[in-house]
Formats: structure tokens, C-alpha cells, sequence
């Protein structure tokens, strides 16, 4: 089999030349680039990608750890970080985990055996204090904030974001008021609960825990939720979920019960997925896909410099207001 160096005796150029030719480098004249491709063509010549990955001390390839990859929030987040990625030249691994600690911990040691140049965290399972020695191998970028010192992030205000939604439904006379979230116990998760408690009893409401519902991710549990609804006794008169999924699960299944949108049940959703705008969901936009190409921006940033010092940035959200409050 041929190798670079066969390539440039019959090329007439140098090693050097035929490696800048092969990887793209733009300071090769035309009259070279032509020579070289019209050998490597004849011979069929491929490189090898581990070899060329060791050479240059890179993979050209960032890990994203993610517990759905059919999820819109998710969705959106990748579809920013694909742009940036084939922008630098770049591929994306996505490494779906569906919250189980130990599929996360395989990316993590791909980093450490320097499969990826680096990993962006969209959501996880594992605790910081296990995550943060892997920043050693690699660059992490995680997509919500934290204080590690060593793990920059991008992120949006989860509870200021929440709180906006709560203000909101508020504001228009809503008391009454439940809650549909995703993971009951995830860091995100909290944060909005805490806020959900405290604008309740800003009001001299008390939470009630039949209007509270959790592990809701998709349009079905949306689905469940209105059929729940729709055995109380004691409806709420406004719902806030964090996720326009489950929210327009919900708000078209109540209707179909005779529940009506908003005169009976206001809903609020989060995300601002396309699909809210064709229904007309007032939700909270949290900007994802900027999250996600600002992540991978920030990772392609620090892999070439080899930064390790961290950085935080805050993407701001915003009301969009419809027809469901």
C-alpha cells in the first residue's frame, strides 16, 4: 500500500506538501494540489484518521452527552451545536445516556482516552464532584451553570425564566395555578420548584400536590396529564410546563375533554418549539439552539487556545405571548 512518501516522489512535491494537500491547507499552490490529488486518485490512497488524530494531538470530534436525542429541547440544543461544527470542520458524537449514570461515565473516559477533543454537557445524572476531575483530559462545556472551576458553561436562568412565567400568569389573575416538569428530583427541576413555592406564597397560596406533575417529557405524558385533570374535582385555572411538548399534549387532549383553553385552564409551555407558534402556546423562549452553538463555540474556542480557565455565559429568554393565557 502506498504511502505520503510515495505520494510525493511521484508527485515531484515534498512530504510536507502532500500533508498540507491532504488536510486542505490553504498555502499550496494550484499547480501542486492538482499533482497530488492526481496520485492520490491513481492510487487509490486514504489516510489513516487514528494516525493523522495522533500526529496532531486531535480528533476533530466533540462528545455531547444528552439523555434524549428525540427530544425537541435537546433537539434544538444539537442543531446549535451542528452548525458550529461544520463551520470549524467538525463532527458530533451524540451520546445518549436517558439518565443512566453509567452511559455518561463511557463518554467521560472516551474524553480521558482522548477519543473526543472535548464534551458538552446538555443534561446529567452524575453529580459535579464525579465529573469534575475529567476536565483534566479534556475541555467540558456544560449547558447550565455551575461552580467548578475548571467547567465553563452556557446556560439560561432556569428560575428567573421560570419566575416570568409565574409573574405572568399571576399578573392576569391566575392563583390557582399547577405545575408539569420532567425530572422531579434533576438540578433544573428543583430550581423551578423553588420558584413555583415561593411565587405561591407570595400570593397566600399553598401548593397543592394533586396539581403537580412530574417524569412528563413527551407529548403522551402531556396526554396522561389531561386525563388526570380531567378526574379532579378541583381544577387549577393555569398550568406552567416546562417543556411546549408536554404542554400541547396536554392542552389539545383537555379540549377534546371538554376542558376549555384558556376560559377553563390556562397553560404556559417552555421552550418555544415551532410547533407552539402553529398552535399558538404562549411560552417562555430560552433561546436552546443559541445555547447550543454558543456551547460548541465556546468548546472549539478553548480545545485551540487550551484554555482552562473558566467562563460563564448567561443567554437571556423571553415571554412569547399567544393564545393559551
Amino acid at each position: 500500500m502506498a504511502n505520503i512518501k510515495d505520494i510525493a516522489k511521484m508527485a515531484g512535491v515534498s512530504v510536507t506538501t502532500v500533508s498540507r494537500v491532504l488536510n486542505d491547507h490553504p498555502y499550496v499552490s494550484e499547480e501542486k494540489r492538482k499533482a497530488v490529488i492526481e496520485i492520490v486518485e491513481k492510487l487509490n490512497y486514504s489516510q489513516n484518521a487514528n494516525a493523522v488524530h495522533l500526529s496532531k494531538g486531535k480528533t476533530n470530534i466533540v462528545g455531547v452527552i444528552l439523555p434524549y436525542i428525540n427530544h425537541p429541547s435537546f433537539d434544538a440544543m444539537v442543531g446549535g451545536m451542528m452548525e458550529g461544527a461544520l463551520t470549524h470542520n467538525y463532527r458530533v458524537l451524540l451520546c445518549q445516556t436517558n439518565y443512566n449514570k453509567k452511559e455518561e461515565m463511557k463518554s467521560l473516559h472516551m474524553l480521558k482516552t482522548k477519543q473526543l477533543d472535548g464534551l458538552i454537557i446538555c443534561s446529567r445524572a452524575n453529580d459535579w464532584e464525579t465529573i469534575e476531575p475529567y476536565a483534566s483530559y479534556g475541555t467540558i462545556i456544560a449547558c447550565e451553570d455551575n461552580d467548578i472551576s475548571n467547567i465553563s458553561s452556557v446556560y439560561t436562568n432556569h428560575s428567573a425564566a421560570f419566575q416570568l412565567g409565574m409573574d405572568y400568569l399571576i399578573e392576569k389573575g391566575y392563583k390557582k395555578i399547577g405545575y408539569c416538569t420532567g425530572r422531579k428530583l434533576g438540578p433544573s427541576s428543583q430550581k423551578r420548584f423553588d420558584v413555583y413555592k415561593q411565587q405561591l406564597q407570595s400570593i397566600d397560596e399553598e401548593v397543592n400536590e394533586e396539581w403537580i406533575f412530574t417524569e412528563c417529557f413527551t407529548l403522551e405524558d402531556g396526554v396522561k396529564v389531561a386525563h388526570k385533570l380531567k378526574e379532579m374535582q378541583d381544577l387549577p385555572e393555569a398550568l406552567i410546563v416546562a417543556g411546549d411538548e408536554v404542554a400541547i399534549g396536554v392542552m389539545t387532549e383537555v379540549e377534546k375533554l371538554g376542558i376549555q383553553v384558556p376560559e377553563d385552564l390556562a397553560i404556559i409551555g417552555f421552550d418555544n418549539q415551532p410547533i407552539s407558534q402553529v398552535l399558538q402556546l404562549t411560552t417562555i423562549d430560552q433561546n436552546l439552539k443559541e445555547i447550543g452553538k454558543t456551547a460548541f463555540e465556546m468548546l472549539h474556542r478553548k480545545v485551540n487556545e487550551e484554555s482552562s480557565e473558566q467562563e460563564k455565559l448567561e443567554i437571556p429568554y423571553e415571554l412569547v405571548e399567544r393564545s393559551t393565557v
